[in-house]
């Protein structure tokens, strides 16, 4: 290590909110939501001269919240060191997704790493510990290449989820997916586009991804969870992918790949979503989020 990276390793350490993460050199992001929302928002889907031109994927969306994670029995919750956390709920209804996204652009295309502390619970509306009700939690990053690409430049969405259950039975598994719904023109301009790349179709999964995440003993209790997904923006790959103590294969992980799109030069959006596998609201918390890059 050079006499820089020691540098940096003790301003990292000597930060709480720092030192709980392993970040790049140059930091993007570092997110607490105990400061706010801290730029995430809601997904909204593409329309045209009116709302109902939607596709119904991002149709269901709703904004993410502020939350001290309140319960019936034991009141607030709070977060890993603070107050609040980011929260995203689903509607009522087996197979609803909610997604929430942060925004940005990159200035070179280099690695980039995002570390997050995470959990999902269903809501707490009955006595039992309904360990099947959430059907899954996952990330992505939406990309596309810069604009000195010339012909042949791709938009790349990298999808991971946890798939906690479907249908009841309890798989607790990491998927990805590598294709995405069919692209469909909205309006009658010529100008916008939409494809609802979360649908249930095409999730594969990940190559030893089974993965039996700590789900307290009680509908109300969480744990936090550690995640960090590393990806290159040069050639468009991951590299890395760790949950907690295990870190997993990505041999076989592809990303959604599509031609790029006229307006989205240099894109680097992040997302969660949530989805849950009854009629009941599914609930994904983030305490913080830090993304980071080496350039």
């Amino acid at each position: 290590m050079t006499q820089l990276d020691d540098f940096r390793r003790a301003i990292r350490e000597a930060d709480p909110q720092l030192s709980r993460f392993d970040p790049l050199p140059r930091i993007i992001c570092l997110d607490d939501f105990d400061r706010g929302m801290c730029g995430w928002t809601q997904l909204v889907g593409n329309y045209e001269v009116s709302l109902d031109a939607m596709l119904p994927g991002y149709a269901q969306h709703t904004h993410a919240m502020l939350s001290t994670l309140p319960n019936w029995d034991f009141g607030s919750h709070g977060g890993v060191d603070g107050s609040y956390a980011l929260k995203l709920a689903t509607r009522p209804r087996a197979g609803a997704q909610n997604v929430t996204l942060k925004r940005l652009t990159f200035r070179k295309a280099g690695p980039i790493r995002m570390e997050c502390y995470f959990t999902f619970k269903p809501e707490a509306s009955e006595m039992e510990l309904m360990e099947t009700d959430v059907r899954s939690f996952g990330f992505l990053y939406d990309l596309q290449v810069g604009d000195q690409v010339g012909a042949g430049g791709e938009r790349v969405m990298p999808h991971l989820r946890f798939l906690n259950a479907k249908d009841g039975e309890h798989l607790q598994k990491w998927q990805f997916k590598r294709k995405t719904t069919p692209i469909k023109p909205i309006g009658h301009a010529g100008k916008t586009i939409s494809h609802y790349h979360l649908a249930e179709s095409d999730w594969e999964d990940l190559p030893g991804g089974e993965q039996r995440l700590c789900y307290n003993e009680i509908p109300t209790k969480i744990n936090w969870h550690y995640l960090r997904f590393d990806f290159d923006l040069a050639t468009m790959k991951a590299t890395g992918f760790q949950v907690n103590d295990r870190s997993f294969d990505l041999s076989t992980f592809e990303p959604i790949r599509i031609p790029a799109m006229k307006n989205l030069w240099c894109m680097l959006n992040l997302c969660f979503f949530v989805e849950t596998d009854t009629d009941k609201r599914a609930f994904a918390y983030l305490d913080s989020v830090c993304l980071s890059g080496d350039f």
